[in-house]
């Protein structure tokens, strides 16, 4: 035996007020949106039928109730009961059960969000010749219909919708309330919509073209809509166009610096009736240095009507608006080059995320973002063009403790440490395999130093012995060179590749055997130290290096060894600490002693 469901009417309510919609604010906006679907059908057979929503807002009508009124087609009594008792089903059907495309409601459910803010729903409507018909629904889930008496019939056909409010939601239904909520869904309906005699539906659209309205009216337009809108006057205006999805719109460009990490929200329409002011997802992620406002006819919307469906069309609407948003900028770099840079200082790291996958973004990066080196900030193109290599390093401490080293040897270095820098220079063959890049290793600049002559270095064996002596406890290796600057008596170096063998003998340590030895495994073979290099044209080194006394040599390379760890901005360990207090102390000491 088959049974038919129960519904508890104030569950659904209580479903839809704390799962489906976020507030109870959407009331109107499905109130408006059944009025003109009703006018939208009406117009379908008569276009020259009026197009009418009027609202009054219990401040107007006195007794605590809420009236809607159109002038749209209208339901028969057996339309009533077929579809204002039945949970689900939506009057804008053909009679194949296909949701008709020129309606904005699809789900069915929009009378019954009206249950959030009213115990008691009355719906009065004629359908062209038929008479009046009167339907009540109760948030109990009782309703009646009747046919209306005389003295209540229309005159005309339409729907009044009456809102007899809940107890605690009789301030949704007053005139200030009404009128912010009619402007914010339905301002850009190309309906008459007025709450107590005022007009809320206004125009033109952002998206609105007009032939006759000049390119600067238009901007100064959008502008405004922009400030009002959205809070802030866009560095520019972007006209989006996307026929395939029914879409309009424009993507305004944020004038100041955007979190790559926040989602951006966007203004979004369903056949200018507001969908939501905070649609997620509209956008590639990487396009977060913009807001848009956008109408649509093809994007479907969720149940509750406040986010879109995630489908195909919605992904190819994501990747046609990318696409967009790229042919700005590469227009921008053809015909504007100092506005592109502008842009560039403010938004590049979102060019630089997209540039990291595609290759038109990482042309215009190559050409206009400017680099920091050690020869002067230029961009990639021109580090190029001058010295053929792109060389570079991948950290900023690392950069700025090897530049003025490596620009006294005459070698150009990038600086790549930032965001997104080294993924795009690792990428710059595939604009050109003619393009060579190179990282700098600290192991490849020390080859490039210049070694001692025989004498000298047969000279500075003891210094070495005892300066090898005094830092092998704390695994570094000693080298003297002679290089430019000659003001830096000391310089550390630790590439990253070091560095991670040397983290994981040090985690040998600290660890049980059998941890040990599988970090063990990635070391095997490898005695990788960290370099501190000796600057021979150094007077101070030097005068170190002719000291015949071996414990105030031994104080001196600690207390260099120190200070090449804080310049080259690297995190001293215990050991280190300990170093530079026997240093700080030992020649103090030794100095106190030696001025007595």
């Amino acid at each position: 035996m088959a049974y038919t469901f129960h519904v508890d009417l104030r569950g659904i309510v209580d479903l839809l007020s704390h799962h489906l919609y976020a507030s109870p604010r959407v009331y109107v906006r499905e109130l408006m949106q059944n009025a003109v679907d009703a006018i939208t059908a009406r117009r379908a057979t008569d276009p020259a039928a009026p197009g009418e929503v009027w609202i009054e807002s219990s401040s107007r009508t006195g007794d605590g109730t809420l009236r809607v009124h159109d002038t749209g087609i209208g339901l028969t009594e057996q339309q009533v009961h077929e579809l204002l008792a039945t949970i689900g089903r939506s009057s804008k059907r053909d009679d194949l059960g296909f949701a008709r495309h020129e309606f904005l409601g699809q789900f069915g459910i929009g009378l019954l969000s009206c249950f959030l803010v009213a115990d008691e729903i009355r719906v009065s409507t004629r359908h062209g010749d038929q008479p009046t018909v009167e339907w009540t629904g109760f948030a109990d889930g009782r309703y009646q219909v009747v046919v209306a008496p005389a003295d209540r019939a229309r005159s005309a056909p339409g729907t009044t919708v009456t809102l007899a409010p809940r107890r605690d939601a009789e301030h949704w239904l007053r005139g200030d309330a009404v009128r912010g909520l009619a402007r914010l869904f339905g301002s850009m309906l190309p309906i008459d919509v007025r709450v107590d005699g005022e007009a809320v539906t206004t125009g033109p659209a952002p998206w609105h073209r007009d032939r006759a309205e000049s390119a600067a009216a238009r901007r100064t337009r959008l502008d405004r809509y922009a400030q009002e809108v959205f809070g802030f006057r866009p560095f520019d205006a972007i006209e989006l166009d996307i026929p395939a999805a029914g879409l309009r719109g424009v993507a305004f460009v944020l004038p100041v610096a955007a979190n790559p990490a926040t989602r951006s929200a966007h203004r979004v329409y369903l056949k200018q009736m507001l969908l939501s002011e905070t649609i997620e997802g509209l956008l590639p992620d990487w396009a977060f240095f913009v807001r848009c406002v956008v109408d649509t006819t093809e994007l479907r919307p969720t149940a509750s009507r406040e986010a879109l469906y995630e489908d195909a069309i919605l992904e190819e609407v994501r990747t046609a608006l990318g696409d967009a948003l790229r042919g700005w900028l590469t227009a921008l770099g053809r015909t504007d080059p100092r506005r592109l840079a502008t842009f560039l200082q403010v938004h590049h790291l979102g060019v630089k995320a997209l540039a990291v996958e595609d290759d038109d973004m990482l042309r215009l990066i190559y050409d206009w973002w400017r680099f920091e080196t050690n020869v002067g900030s230029m961009t990639l193109a021109e580090f190029r063009e001058r010295y053929g290599v792109v060389r570079y390093l991948t950290s900023v401490d690392e950069f700025r403790q090897l530049a003025p080293v490596a620009a006294a040897q005459a070698i150009p270095l990038v600086n790549a440490g930032y965001v997104y820098d080294a993924a795009l220079l690792r990428r710059l063959s595939d604009l050109d395999d003619a393009i060579e890049t190179e990282v700098l290793t600290a192991s490849a600049l020390a080859t490039q130093l210049e070694p001692l002559d025989a004498d000298v270095e047969r000279a500075v064996q003891p210094f070495l012995a005892v300066a090898r002596r005094a830092l092998e406890p704390l695994g570094v290796e000693v080298l003297l060179r002679a290089f430019e600057p000659a003001s830096l008596p000391a310089l550390y170096l630790l590439d990253s590749d070091t560095a991670l063998h040397v983290d994981l003998r040090r985690g040998q340590e600290a660890v049980d055997e059998t941890w040990a030895a599988i970090l063990g495994s990635f070391t095997a073979g490898r005695q990788d130290l960290p370099q501190l290099v000796f600057n021979h044209r150094n007077p101070l080194v030097r005068q170190v290096c002719g000291l015949g006394d071996e414990e105030l040599l031994a104080l001196a390379v600690e207390g260099l060894y120190v200070q090449a760890l804080l310049l080259g901005h690297q995190p001293l360990r215990p050991a280190d600490t300990a170093a530079l207090n026997q240093s700080f102390l030992g020649l103090l000491g030794r100095a106190m002693g030696g001025s007595r």
